[in-house]
């Protein structure tokens, strides 16, 4: 996708101001969705990585077991399909949650609206939110992308139709910052470390 070329190439930025003179619940701003999710997920407190290929994904992966020092801990992870494909990171996986402080998952979609990543029984069975570790590692892809939770509640109906997935629910409340410690409506809401590992496949 163009946009994130342009956001993290050196080109044209949203302004911060028009971010921080915005209320939560004004109308979306008039911007590409890709765009969107980047400005919503960041205000999160959510910080994400846009790779161009896969070996960029192993770089940014590498980088940030480095900078938590994460070398030698278990990765905690409900899908046999991801850890195949990461196999050659050399990282250690476990199914069992008391072994780990690090969730490494994909996800069903990414919601620009809100800045929020859609999951669901897929990729975290019948769990709630604080049942997870505090730590997630999230690896989607750029055509996972929708503007809101509506539309990618229709996307999962088609694509699953008898078979659709239950447990669906966003992860919204990364790593607090102090705006989301003021909004009361994030007020019991599991907070999360999320790291986003975004892989452009346009």
């Amino acid at each position: 996708m163009g946009v994130f070329k342009k956001l993290f190439g050196g080109g044209k930025k949203v302004s911060k101001e028009t971010l921080e003179t915005r209320g939560e619940h004004m109308p979306d701003l008039k911007i590409p969705v890709d765009e969107k999710f980047t400005i919503y997920f960041k205000k999160n407190g959510g910080k994400f990585i846009y790779c161009e290929d896969f070996s960029e994904v192993s770089e940014a992966l590498k980088n940030i077991i480095s900078e938590n020092d994460w070398q030698n801990h278990l990765f905690y992870s409900m899908n046999p399909q991801l850890e195949t494909r990461f196999a050659s990171e050399k990282l250690e996986f476990t199914d069992n949650r008391q072994e780990s402080d690090i969730f490494f998952t994909t996800c069903e979609h990414l919601v620009a609206h809100n800045g929020s990543i859609l999951v669901c029984s897929n990729q975290i069975k019948e769990k709630k939110l604080d049942e997870l570790p505090s730590n997630l590692i999230v690896f989607a892809t750029t055509s996972q992308l929708v503007d809101s939770i509506s539309e990618a509640l229709k996307i999962i109906k088609e694509r699953y139709q008898k078979n659709i997935p239950n447990n669906i629910t966003t992860l919204k409340h990364f790593q607090r910052t102090q705006e989301n410690k003021d909004d009361f409506l994030s007020y019991g809401s599991a907070s999360k470390n999320v790291y986003l590992l975004l892989l452009e496949d346009y």
